[in-house]
């Protein structure tokens, strides 16, 4: 007798992904409005899997009280009321709909941008309190107007191709975006935020939360637009600050500003945004279109299906899909990986249209197709933050127009194992390149240089002249500001020569520490990296 599977299906998912679930022989659904934490634990006993949407919180309580689930799926782009960390502990594979519901977003901020330009909220309720008053309401056309988008994945490409229709110039700020995706979706791409804002009537925001992007519009920025720009945020509450953009809209810097996201939400009844009518408010409707609901639901529901019935895995947000074995021979390489990425992006040149990896001795001989996803993660890390994995990076890169390679030299070199990464765009380009000393990873080189430094925690990266002394002052300055070196390791082509400094830091140095480093006529640059 086959092996039925159970599946607890929440949270209003579409009655077509549900049809997909019990169209398969080996699956029973069961069907529930959305519960409280104690009713799912109690509903979920003997359940494979789990699907919602954004209202369940899939706690590590649900995960830790649950031991039959094996996988969660999400009907939606983001997983930020699942616990991913407690589903990877727990082994349950979580996954997700990532492209589902883009169009429907997309068409959400344009919607919104066209609302504030003619004052469509404000007007209709004009009308619904009995008046007619078509002085108060005179709005601007979009024609010939500049918008500015903020992150160009998916939904900002498909704001940026409505914004052309309707006559608009479009300029773009992504610094993952390579010029020449950015000539073929027709955008001007801008190098630095604040060479855009200043040029811009409209600036609607795509991007993900992440420490770079948290509060990305700011009180100076804002500062630096147009008087009376309008803003659009469908992405993130907290890409800018409600109380610094209310402020802006009262100084009148800010004409208006139509928001789906919220720094929490539900927004409370007594918020002041209400209160503003240069305001538009809707409650997070980004993906609330029929089509974008049906399309996540069956997406998520083949995706639930393949995973029991054949034991493939896609979209998944916490593993990569290889199976168990592969995975555990690989995870120290695969880890690795994912800091070599993360340590190649923040020096490499800005927007890469290409990266390459190459692997030599023993590791060539592997399937090395997680190892190398989970580098281009780290690599794409500040683009996507979360929402970047393993299994949707090279889509992202794709979007970006990164172009990936990958090599492999079974002979072993100097080491008996590396992986090597390379990114560049034109002539510029950086590289980095690890081995394993028994089972301690290390980074062996930087660029031109050969040296041997740990990847972890922070790294202070140096060049300058070769001189007597510049070890033991920068040791002396760090410890004045209280920032403990862990290891050091110096790399040089010979003597008084162009030097690499690489220390591995307890914690980050503030800029004023940096700055009087650079002031010392010997030393050429100095970076400090997160891996």
């Amino acid at each position: 007798m086959a092996t039925k599977y159970k599946v607890f299906v929440t949270d209003g998912v579409s009655p077509s992904g549900v049809g997909v679930l019990k169209a398969c022989p080996q699956i029973e659904v069961i069907e529930s409005p959305t519960l409280k934490e104690k009713e799912l634990l109690e509903k979920l006993k003997g359940c494979d899997a789990l699907i919602v949407r954004s209202q369940t919180q899939v706690s590590k309580v649900i995960l830790q009280g649950c031991p039959t689930v094996r996988a969660v799926g999400r009907a939606g782009v983001g997983v930020d009321n699942v616990d991913v960390d407690a589903a990877t502990e727990k082994g349950v594979v979580v996954m997700n709909t990532p492209a589902g519901n883009t169009v429907s977003t997309a068409e959400q901020a344009f919607t919104l941008l066209l609302g504030l330009a003619r004052h469509l909220p404000q007007a209709h309720a004009s009308m619904s309190a009995g008046q007619w008053d078509r002085k108060s309401f005179q709005g601007t056309e979009l024609n010939g107007k500049t918008l500015g988008i903020l992150g160009m994945g998916r939904i900002g490409g498909e704001v940026a191709r409505r914004a052309i229709a309707f006559g608009m110039r479009v300029m773009a700020y992504d610094p993952y975006l390579s010029a020449g995706k950015a000539r073929s979706l027709q955008v001007e791409l801008m190098d630095r935020v604040e060479d855009l804002l200043p040029q811009v009537d409209f600036i609607t925001m795509h991007l993900p939360m992440t420490e770079e992007t948290k509060g990305i519009l700011s009180e100076e920025r804002l500062k630096l637009c147009r008087k009376g720009v309008k803003i659009v945020n469908c992405a993130r509450g907290g890409l800018v600050s409600e109380s610094v953009l209310l402020k802006a809209i009262e100084a009148g810097q800010v004409g208006g500003a139509a928001l789906d996201v919220f720094e929490e939400e539900p927004l409370t009844a007594d918020h002041p945004l209400r209160k503003n009518k240069k305001v538009i408010l809707t409650p997070h409707l980004g993906a609330s279109t029929a089509e974008a609901q049906e399309s996540v639901g069956i997406e998520i529901a083949e995706a639930i299906r393949d995973y029991l019935t054949e034991g493939a895995v896609r979209n998944a947000v916490n593993i990569p899909s290889v199976d168990a074995r592969t995975m555990a021979k690989l995870r120290p390489q695969i880890e690795f990986g994912f800091r070599l990425g993360r340590l190649l992006s923040q020096i490499a040149p800005a927007r890469c249209d290409r990266l390459t990896i190459s692997y030599a001795g023993k590791i060539g001989e592997e399937d090395t197709t997680p190892i190398t996803r989970s580098i281009l993660k780290g690599f794409l890390y500040g683009a996507g933050g979360g929402e970047v994995n393993e299994v949707n990076a090279p889509k992202m890169a794709a979007n970006l127009g990164l172009k990936l390679s990958e090599t492999k030299q079974a002979e072993p070199g100097e080491y008996a194992e590396l992986i090597s990464v390379r990114a560049g765009q034109d002539l510029k380009e950086a590289e980095v390149s690890g081995t394993f000393f028994g089972t301690s990873p290390h980074i062996v080189r930087i660029n031109d240089q050969w040296m041997e430094a740990r990847p972890e925690g922070f790294l202070l990266l140096m060049e300058n002249k070769d001189r007597p002394g510049i070890v033991g002052w920068i040791g002396t300055l760090l410890g004045k500001h209280k920032v403990n070196i862990a290891s050091m390791t110096l790399s040089r082509s010979a003597p008084g020569s162009k030097a690499l400094s690489v220390l591995n830091l307890d914690s980050a140095p503030g800029d004023e520490v940096l700055k009087e480093m650079l002031a010392d006529k010997d030393i050429t640059s100095v970076k400090v990296v997160k891996i």
